[in-house]
C-alpha cells in the first residue's frame, strides 16, 4: 500500500470499481483496502456521510479520526471533512428494511494502519509528499497520508523570508518535503532544502539582466527583493514600494563570497502574481545533509539531518 494525502486514490480505476457496487464495498471490507469518497454532510453529532454510489455511506463520530475517541483530536478535524475526499476502510456493510444499503466506515482504521506502516517508519532526511491543507500565520499544515497532519514551520518553507505561508503555498497544494523530525509519530516538516542553495539559484542570473521579483522588507538600507524562493537581494531604496509588491530589477552585481545581489528596482508592477510552481533540486528519497552557502563564502549554513 502506497500511503498518499487524501484525494490521491479516489478518481483511480481501482478505487472507483471498490466503491461502485456492493460485492466491490465486500471485497474492500475482507481485503482490508483503503478506499475514497466525498464527505456531504457533518451531522449534528458528528458523523460524516460518505457519498457512495452504491450505498449510503456513515463514519460515526469516534472513527472519524485518530484521537477523536480520547479527546486529543478536536471535532474540527472531523467538520472540516465536508465536501472534500476522505479515505476510510469498510467495517460493515447492513441491508436495511427498505432494500438500501448502509455502510459503516473508519477513517481512524485507514490512519492507524497508515501510521503503522508508514509513518511510523520516517526518519529524518527523508522526503515526502504532502498536500497543503490549511496556513496559519505560524507555518502551513499538510496531509502527509490517509488525513494524518504535520507542520511546516513558516521559517522552513524557503531561505526567502516571507509574511505568511499563503505567500509561498496555497490550500491543496501538492508539495515535496523533508522530514526534520518524528517523535511518537509526531512529524515535523522542512521544505527550503528542497529549493536548491545558493549557488543553484544564483545561477538563474546574470549581471546586467532586468528580471521580474516580489518585494519582501523594506529595511531602513534597502528593500529585500525576491528572485527565487531561495534567493533575495538587497536593491536601493524607493517611494511607493511595500511588501508583496511585484517589481522588475536590474541586476547590478552577484557577489558569490559576501552572498550578496545587487539591485535596482526599475519599476512596480503592481498586478504581478507570484508562482507557487517550485523547482526541486532534490529529487531524491533522502537527504543527509544540505550546505546553502557558496564554499569561499565568509558566512555558513546548512542543515544535517
Amino acid at each position: 500500500m502506497n500511503y498518499k494525502p487524501e484525494g490521491c486514490l479516489f478518481k483511480t480505476a481501482e478505487n472507483q470499481k471498490y466503491i461502485s457496487t456492493p460485492e466491490g464495498l465486500a471485497e474492500a471490507m475482507e481485503k482490508g483496502i483503503i478506499l475514497e469518497a466525498r464527505a456531504s454532510v457533518c451531522t449534528g453529532e458528528h458523523d460524516l456521510i460518505i457519498d457512495l454510489p452504491c450505498a449510503e455511506g456513515i463514519i460515526k463520530r469516534e472513527e472519524g479520526a485518530v484521537g477523536i475517541a480520547e479527546g486529543k483530536t478536536r471535532d474540527i478535524a472531523i467538520i472540516s471533512r465536508v465536501n472534500k475526499i476522505v479515505c476510510f476502510k469498510v467495517m460493515k456493510l447492513s441491508s436495511e428494511k427498505d432494500g438500501t444499503l448502509t455502510a459503516y466506515l473508519s477513517r481512524k482504521s485507514a490512519q492507524e494502519e497508515c501510521i503503522k506502516n508508514y509513518i511510523n517508519g520516517l526518519s529524518s532526511g527523508d522526503v515526502i509528499d504532502a498536500r497543503v491543507t490549511h496556513l496559519e500565520q505560524f507555518g502551513a499544515f499538510v496531509d502527509i497520508g490517509c488525513g494524518m497532519p504535520s507542520l511546516i514551520p513558516i521559517d522552513a518553507i524557503s531561505v526567502s523570508r516571507i509574511s505568511h505561508p499563503s505567500d509561498r503555498f496555497s490550500t491543496c497544494q501538492f508539495i515535496r518535503a523533508v522530514v526534520l523530525s518524528n517523535e511518537n509519530s509526531r512529524i515535523c516538516l522542512t521544505h527550503k532544502e528542497l529549493l536548491g542553495n545558493w549557488e543553484q539559484n544564483a545561477s538563474l542570473f546574470h549581471a546586467g539582466e532586468t528580471v521580474s521579483g516580489i518585494v519582501r522588507s523594506v529595511e531602513d538600507y534597502g528593500i529585500f527583493v525576491e528572485l527565487a524562493p531561495n534567493l533575495a537581494g538587497l536593491a536601493e531604496l524607493r517611494e511607493g514600494v511595500h511588501a508583496g509588491l511585484g517589481v522588475s530589477v536590474y541586476i547590478k552585481a552577484i557577489i558569490p563570497e559576501k552572498m550578496k545581489i545587487k539591485l535596482i528596482i526599475v519599476d512596480t508592477c503592481p498586478d504581478s502574481e507570484p508562482s507557487r510552481e517550485f523547482e526541486y533540486y532534490f529529487t531524491g528519497g533522502h537527504m543527509d545533509r544540505w550546505v546553502y552557502t557558496p564554499e569561499n563564502s565568509d558566512k555558513f549554513a546548512e542543515t544535517v539531518f
